[in-house]
């Protein structure tokens, strides 16, 4: 890493990261490849933080948002209105059957906090007290805001917050669906011990939250069928609230457009984020049922509205870029493309089971993962190498950008990528792994 850079990487050791290889800077895209300074190009295997879905080249979604830059680059909603965030909500809500009104911030773990408040103030407004906690499931991730990391704990990234957090409870999380086993003989039991947990808490709980249809940064857990219905039930019949977390889930990741619906279980807050606005425009929503809506309803000096926004709530450029993308989808029928896709990399990923460090090989959608064990113990080196670098290091040598967790390894890619683009990015996985085989050899 050059001295001259002021930077301070998310999630980097950079003193040691940047000693195993250099750093790559971006200057530009093309399709779906990253190019660098000197004019290298690097294939997307991780869909820019999985939230790119049409790549890097001029598209709608761009030529959107550049006209409401002409037009007005920010309009703020504190008591006017923008057109764009009128638009959008109007247009989002007819997708996400069972909510009723939509909340603007900028970023997932924001969303994720607006959905706590909501969710607290709901039961201040209806007079309820003794609401105190939040439930969540264990390995779940949210966000790094400190509301996000008390429901979203993730042992590895927080431990080092605790003081910090707020009082949550958590229930077991499901064994992840695997391509071999479906593990539906160990959902009844997890539903049992959820449903303790859950009536026992009920009293003070004030909402459940967890992510729709999949784990991801937590080590990428891919619920078993049925399992989030069972739980939103039991939420229903002990007057606890869901709290659905669709940022890195929704909009296509597992295959569905809104996941909770074919999950069957309209939470009554839902939060999206990430792929909305293509991956081009921090954005964020947290939508709410009519239910929960209502109680903040009331005269003014009740006090009863929400206290929160943020100087870019209902960024028109954002809502520009959401509401174009929203047209794309349809229009290229991107759904079905999806998961036509993601049936040939569920075919492809099996091919990774001829490698003895590999386990627990899991796949939905546009979303796959494995495990690197080797003597019953996760690899978190490669010849001296944290393995974390030594596969980013090995990707980039070969052309494509890829970042596992640890010792998770990921297919992630943007959502409307040709196939031929996703076979390059499992050849050099298959590659990477062939050499941490060798090297334990």
């Amino acid at each position: 890493m050059s001295k001259d850079d002021k930077t301070w990487y998310p999630y980097s050791q950079m003193s040691e990261t940047f000693k195993h290889y250099k750093i790559k800077t971006i200057s530009s895209g093309s399709d779906f490849y990253f190019v660098d300074r000197k004019g290298h190009r690097y294939l997307d295997g991780v869909s820019n933080m999985w939230c790119n879905v049409w790549g890097f080249s001029e598209n709608r979604i761009i030529n959107a948002m550049r006209d409401q830059v002409l037009k007005i680059p920010h309009s703020n909603i504190f008591g006017i209105a923008n057109d764009k965030s009128q638009s959008l909500s109007s247009k989002f809500l007819q997708l996400t059957e069972g909510m009723d009104k939509l909340f603007y911030t900028d970023n997932g773990s924001s969303a994720i906090e607006v959905a706590m408040k909501i969710a607290t103030q709901y039961w201040y407004n209806k007079d309820v007290k003794n609401k105190s906690i939040f439930l969540s499931l264990k390995d779940g991730y949210h966000g790094d805001t400190i509301g996000a990391m008390s429901v979203g704990y993730v042992e590895n990234y927080f431990n080092r917050y605790k003081q910090l957090l707020i009082p949550t409870r958590r229930i077991p999380k499901p064994k992840s669906t695997l391509i071999e086993r479906d593990n539906q003989s160990d959902l009844k039991l997890t539903i049992e011990k959820s449903k303790n947990i859950i009536e026992k808490n009920a009293d003070k709980a004030i909402a459940l939250i967890m992510e729709s249809g999949a784990q991801i940064a937590g080590g990428v857990t891919i619920f078993p069928d049925g399992y989030q219905k069972q739980i939103k039930d039991i939420c229903r019949k002990n007057n606890v609230l869901l709290i659905l977390d669709e940022i890195a889930t929704g909009f296509g990741r597992l295959g569905n457009m809104v996941e909770y619906l074919a999950q069957e279980s309209t939470p009554d807050i839902a939060c999206f984020g990430k792929s909305i606005t293509g991956g081009y425009f921090p954005l964020a929503l947290t939508a709410a049922s009519k239910n929960i809506y209502q109680e903040f309803e009331g005269k003014w000096d009740e006090g009863r509205q929400l206290y929160h926004g943020h100087t870019y709530s209902g960024h028109p450029v954002g809502c520009a870029a959401v509401l174009e993308n929203i047209k794309m989808y349809k229009e290229k029928k991107l759904i079905e493309r999806i998961r036509t896709n993601a049936s040939k990399i569920n075919k492809r990923i099996r091919e990774f089971d001829k490698f003895p460090i590999v386990e627990n090989i899991r796949s939905k959608g546009m979303l796959s993962a494995f495990d690197l064990i080797h003597k019953k113990k996760m690899i978190k080196n490669v010849n001296g190498v944290p393995i974390t670098i030594f596969i980013i290091r090995e990707a980039l040598k070969r052309g494509v950008f890829l970042r596992p967790l640890g010792s998770t390894m990921l297919i992630i890619p943007p959502l409307a990528i040709d196939f031929n683009s996703i076979e390059k990015i499992i050849d050099v996985q298959t590659d990477i792994i062939n050499d941490i085989q060798k090297s334990l050899n």
